[in-house]
């Protein structure tokens, strides 16, 4: 499926309050059968949709970057942490070290990601979906329907069941 980038920023922008709605509604469902309907609608989501089409969240956002993350990376680029960490990242408004520019430097033009196989644990686990403790993660999921496609329809299709 092609995803038209420009639409996709323009739709979930406009959905955002209501999305913000079902987030409180969301709240109140049992842990257990969000997490499920989550991991449901996850699987149908990525069914349709190819990351190597969109790469937004690589793109547009960072991972946040773990000790074990700039460990690992800077061995592969065979340098120190510290000149990983000089080179590629910075420290965020909470502390966290997230990358220093956007897009992602190691996204290649292809989408591909340069550092796939040794790449940071958000990159691994994103869009977070399909876990579980959901309601955890309500507030930095409803963040990701203005970034991720497939987030965004996850929520378009729970919505069905819990807008009202």
């Amino acid at each position: 499926m092609k995803i038209d980038l420009k639409n996709f920023n323009k739709e979930s922008k406009s959905e955002y309050s209501s999305n913000q709605k079902l987030k409180a509604r969301l709240r109140k469902v049992k842990p257990k059968v969000l997490d499920e309907k989550f991991e449901e609608l996850h699987n149908e989501a990525f069914k349709e949709i190819d990351c190597l089409e969109c790469a937004n969240c690589c793109k547009t956002t960072s991972p946040i970057f773990l000790n074990t993350d700039i460990d690992r990376l800077a061995k592969v680029f065979r340098m120190k942490s510290s000149a990983f960490i000089d080179e590629y990242l910075h420290r965020d408004d909470e502390g966290d070290y997230v990358l220093n520019s956007s897009p992602c430097t190691f996204l290649g033009t292809d989408n591909k990601c340069l550092v796939y196989e040794d790449r940071p644990k958000a990159c691994r686990e994103y869009p977070h979906t399909d876990r579980k403790k959901m309601h955890g993660i309500l507030e930095l999921s409803l963040k990701n329907t203005l970034v991720c496609p497939a987030v965004f329809k996850i929520f378009q299709q729970i919505g069905k069941d819990y807008r009202k």
